[in-house]
């Protein structure tokens, strides 16, 4: 649909769009609201914290508006090389970015990392929302407590609060973005809601099973790639991936006992493969050993990341 036709249809209302970046301490919600707000999963969710490695654009039409968000990693004290890529990669985002939304969980409150944004934030010119996450935990007590505390470090255009796993909240966010975003044709066609290559995200969808599934057994040196996609005759598509790991013992852990782990990865992975792609997937996984992939700048590229000197 082109900016006119779109101008017809809202009866002469100005098309907008932006970029929105959410930036957050690991594990505040960002990838359950970006998902939450896309109405689709473009991000994966897991427990475990640096989850997200990459910046993943999830594309929402509210409105008049298109609104791309991005969902970043999340910053925290780096230790690795790959720590280092991804707080890089998640600041500059939000300097790329036409909104920057702070998201916070309520419960963990401006502790640790998310005192530490919040100062980096007063370096950052974008206007800025802060979103406060998990409400249902908290009090209405402690959350004003709170919207004041972060509004006394940096000048927020408005706080809002929400639940991104019930949605609570989520709508009056939606209204504000898509007012306060500027008037401009979209950026992507309206039935597009990620600009992740699906060889890419299938990936990422088998390193969320990979992680849901070993939990703290398998350290965060893991990494998967589809290093094979084939559309077949009878309407199925053939995916052969590959989880790659820095030792042998990692590989053990990833195969499990009598392949035990590697199977029900396979197996969560085809299943929410086959209802994104709404064809039946054949996904075959191997696990490889490549000692120091996380010093291979190949890799880094391969997840969307700047190698680090």
């Amino acid at each position: 649909m082109t900016e006119q036709e779109h101008d017809a249809a809202s009866g002469g209302a100005a098309t907008r769009s932006g970029f929105v970046a959410l930036i957050g301490a690991t594990n505040a919600g960002k990838s359950t609201l970006v998902n939450r707000f896309v109405g689709a999963k473009v991000s994966i969710v897991s427990h475990k914290v640096q989850t997200t490695r990459a910046i993943v654009r999830g594309i929402a039409i509210h409105d008049n508006a298109q609104i791309v968000f991005m969902d970043t990693p999340g910053i925290f004290k780096p230790r690795r090389r790959l720590d280092r890529a991804m707080v890089t990669t998640a600041w500059g985002g939000a300097k790329d970015a036409d909104f920057i939304m702070f998201l916070i969980d309520s419960e963990r409150g401006l502790k640790g990392d998310a005192e530490t944004i919040l100062e980096g934030l007063k370096e950052v010119h974008q206007p800025k929302i802060l979103v406060l996450n998990k409400i249902d935990r908290v009090s209405p007590e402690d959350l004003l407590k709170l919207t004041k505390a972060a509004n006394d470090v940096v000048a927020f255009e408005r706080t809002f609060m929400i639940s991104a796993l019930n949605g609570s909240g989520c709508e009056d966010v939606m209204d504000y973005l898509a007012k306060a975003l500027p008037e401009g044709p979209w950026y992507y066609p309206e039935d597009q809601i990620s600009d992740l290559p699906m060889r890419q995200l299938a990936a990422e969808i088998t390193r969320e099973k990979l992680f849901l599934r070993l939990h703290q057994e398998l350290p965060y040196s893991s990494h998967v790639e589809t290093e094979k996609w084939e559309e077949r005759k009878d309407g199925s598509v053939r995916i052969e991936q590959v989880i790659y790991v820095e030792r042998d013992s990692q590989k053990k852990i990833a195969l499990g006992k009598n392949g035990e782990a590697i199977k029900a990865i396979s197996m969560a992975s085809r299943k929410e493969l086959s209802e994104i792609l709404e064809q039946p997937v054949h996904l075959f996984l191997f696990v490889k050993v490549r000692e120091n992939w996380g010093d291979d700048p190949e890799r880094f590229r391969e997840m969307g990341l700047e190698f680090p000197r």
